[in-house]
This record gives structure tokens, C-alpha cells and sequence, in this order.
């Protein structure tokens, strides 16, 4: 990628895609351990994360996985920021980027080039409760199901088109960590088999 209107690099072989993390990265993890397995459709070249202590951090240098990460407050503006992220992306290749409880809201000068190759996964059946504490917000209303979403992301929080969704009932004798720990245990199946899906696509095309 030469600048960010050309669109992200052709790919050479098995399409590579970056994960976004903010926090513990049990997501990562999944990827991690799928990619390493040697049969997933896609390589994981970059982790990228604007909190340089959080536990996904460590579970990419543990792995060996090449680590971009920042606190986003050491640089001028947002877009400073994702224009050194967008240059860490052109370095390793980067095709798909694979949000991964990455807590800030993407901009245009990552959104423009990666248009189309950035997917989210969200705790909840959206369009229902979008946002920060989708599980406490679930709870609060009182609902009989609540489930996570895959999804594209645009400029919204939360609103891009879903890919594909999975339900999980809300006990009524639930805790907020038996429900978060319910919805994280479908997050790391249904995750990792659509972003598959897309990266499969994204190599015949």
C-alpha cells in the first residue's frame, strides 16, 4: 500500500490480517492458536493495541507476533496516530483488520484504505444494545436473550452491516461474569470461523 486511497495490498498467498486489542485478548488468542495450528485461511502478521501493558500485548510477544503498540496520547491527534498505525499495517502486508475488543473508534484514515476489510465482534444481538457494557446493559433490560454479533465496521459505533450472529440466554439467576463468560465462550467459536470466511473469500477474489 502506497497511501491510504489505494486500498489494502494485493495478497500474496493466504491474506494478511492484523488484530485490534485494548484488553485481555482471548480472542487474540483463538487466532493465535488457530494460525499456529497451520490450517487457518488467512496469516496473523501484527497485533496493534493503544494500551502497550494490556494483556493481549503479551500474549502477541509471547507468540512471536510483531506488536504495534502506542498509548494514542503520545501523539498529536487521532489521525498522527492512525497514520503511524497505517504504516505499521503497509510494513507487514496487513489486508484485514480484525477488531478485537479494540476499545476506540476507528477513523477515516484507517477506515478509507481498509473499507470493506474490517470486521468487529460485539457482545450482543445488535442493533440491541451497541456501545461500552453491551452484557450490563442487556442485564439491565431484562431480556431473555442477549448473543454476539460479527459485524463490518464504518464510521458508527457499532452500526456496520452483521455478518452473522448467535444467540445466549440470559439466565435469570445469572452474575455478570457467569453471562460475560457464557457470551465469551460462543465469541471465541463464532469469531474465528467467520473472519475464516471472509479471509476465504478475499483469496478467491
Amino acid at each position: 500500500m502506497s497511501g491510504p486511497t489505494n486500498g489494502p495490498p494485493e495478497s500474496v498467498g493466504a491474506p494478511a490480517f492484523a488484530v485490534f486489542a485494548s484488553g485481555d485478548g482471548s480472542n487474540l488468542q483463538r487466532f493465535i492458536d488457530l494460525t499456529r495450528a497451520g490450517n487457518y485461511p488467512g496469516r496473523l502478521t501484527l497485533v496493534v493495541s493503544d494500551r502497550p501493558e494490556c494483556r493481549a500485548v503479551a500474549r502477541a510477544t509471547s507468540a512471536g507476533i510483531p506488536v504495534r503498540a502506542r498509548d494514542p496520547r503520545a501523539f498529536p491527534d487521532k489521525a498522527a496516530y492512525e497514520r503511524a498505525i497505517l504504516l505499521a499495517l503497509e510494513a507487514h502486508g496487513v489486508r484485514w483488520l480484525v477488531l478485537a475488543g479494540y476499545m476506540r473508534l476507528l477513523g477515516p484514515t484507517l477506515l478509507e484504505p481498509y473499507r470493506d476489510h474490517i470486521v468487529n465482534v460485539h457482545p450482543s444481538l445488535l442493533p440491541a444494545f451497541p456501545g461500552k457494557d453491551a452484557i450490563g446493559q442487556a442485564r439491565r433490560a431484562g431480556v431473555m436473550f442477549t448473543g454476539v454479533t460479527v459485524h463490518y465496521v464504518d464510521e458508527g459505533i457499532d452500526t456496520g452491516l452483521p455478518i452473522a450472529q448467535a444467540r445466549v440466554a440470559v439466565r435469570p439467576d445469572d452474575t455478570a461474569e457467569a453471562l460475560a463468560a457464557r457470551i465469551h465462550a460462543v465469541e471465541h467459536g463464532l469469531y474465528p470461523a467467520v473472519v475464516a470466511d471472509v479471509l476465504r473469500g478475499d483469496d478467491l477474489s
